[in-house]
């Protein structure tokens, strides 16, 4: 409430007082700011539960991260929201309300943690999250006194704070399923999130955006949902996570793994990347091209007959120089069902 008016104060005073003006907006974009060095000697105590004692945050100080690798809109939505952060200054010094809050939606793994670790380094702010565990009390009314302190522990300084898992304390009020309880919390949740100082910064992330209430989405400047990778983001995640064991994997075959992890997420092709690079290690006789095509079929199991025969079939055709062998070692397929699939395969061909 203090900044929107200080803000509509400048707005109006800006023409006939601009020295008033700019004292004002100084002191408001320097609310809260800190360095670095301050905020590791000063840091405030965590907030915790009164019952339990546990910590009801995590704080992590900004490390450096490689920019979230995403479709181009995405990437151009959450750099805007970067610069605009980086324009606080200028804003408030305009009577603008500056932008701090981002609501990302999207499906398991797809990097909605990442980008918030991605945006505290960028903005050069610890990162605050919420632990939920600890945050959802089985006391009536005790949730709600907790999310006010992970608030206030927030605001003490500039911060990120993420909340992840938004839909576990942010439920939809007309659920007729849910205890009052929950549906305070929701109110207490709106209130905080109205009521951030510009100077911070809060990131939700949920799984299940359908669960939200629709007032949530309101209370948020940017809402962005994190699409599963397609094929030119899955080779870029491909080559930067395999680092120098790319070129010896070769193209051909990142190529062919970016295609074939279709409905793949990002955190899962980042353990596909580990996993080739650990073989690469372990089984140093056996070629880098079987060693990857092998570790992509231990995520992209096999369903049923007609897809191990297709599989064999577009693997030789593929790559010709691959043996029986070797597509028995890629598909964990017995050699002679290979040979048989094959046989199959190159009958259909003759049919068809």
């Amino acid at each position: 409430m203090m900044e929107a008016t200080s803000l509509m104060i400048i707005k109006k005073i800006r023409k006939d007082y601009p020295h008033v003006a700019d004292e004002i907006s100084q002191i408001l974009s320097y609310i809260g700011s800190s360095s670095a060095h301050a905020r590791s000697i000063n840091f405030p105590p965590l907030p915790v539960d009164k019952e339990s004692r546990y910590a009801l945050v995590n704080v992590e100080d900004p490390s450096f991260v490689l920019p979230p690798i995403l479709n181009e809109y995405t990437q151009q939505q959450i750099r805007d929201f970067i610069r605009e952060r980086n324009f606080l200054s200028q804003f408030i010094q305009a009577g603008i309300t500056p932008p701090n809050s981002l609501l990302l939606s999207g499906q398991p793994g797809v990097g909605k943690t990442y980008i918030a670790h991605w945006i505290s380094n960028q903005l050069d702010l610890p990162l605050v999250t919420l632990d939920l565990a600890t945050s959802i009390s089985s006391y009536l009314g005790r949730s709600g006194q907790n999310i006010r302190s992970i608030f206030d522990y927030a605001k003490a300084q500039s911060s990120v704070l993420f909340l992840d898992e938004l839909d576990a304390i942010a439920k939809r009020r007309d659920d007729a399923g849910d205890l009052g309880e929950l549906k305070r919390l929701v109110n207490v949740l709106l209130k905080e999130i109205e009521d951030y100082p510009v100077t911070g910064v809060i990131i939700g992330a949920t799984n299940h955006p359908e669960l939200l209430d629709k007032a949530i989405w309101r209370r948020f400047d940017r809402t962005l949902t994190i699409e599963m990778p397609e094929v030119p983001e899955r080779k870029q995640l491909l080559a930067r996570h395999l680092d120098g064991y790319a070129d010896a994997i070769g193209k051909d075959i990142i190529d062919y793994i970016a295609i074939a992890t279709n409905d793949v997420n990002s955190a899962d092709i980042c353990k596909l990347c580990e996993h080739i690079k650990r073989q690469l290690i372990l089984t140093p006789g056996i070629p880098t091209k079987i060693i990857a095509l092998s570790e992509l079929f231990k995520i992209r199991a096999l369903q049923d007959k007609d897809e191990k025969i297709k599989i064999c079939n577009s693997l030789k055709k593929e790559f010709p120089h691959l043996t029986q062998r070797d597509i028995s070692l890629i598909t964990h397929i017995p050699l002679t069902t290979v040979s048989r699939y094959l046989s199959k395969g190159q009958k259909e061909d003759q049919n068809g």
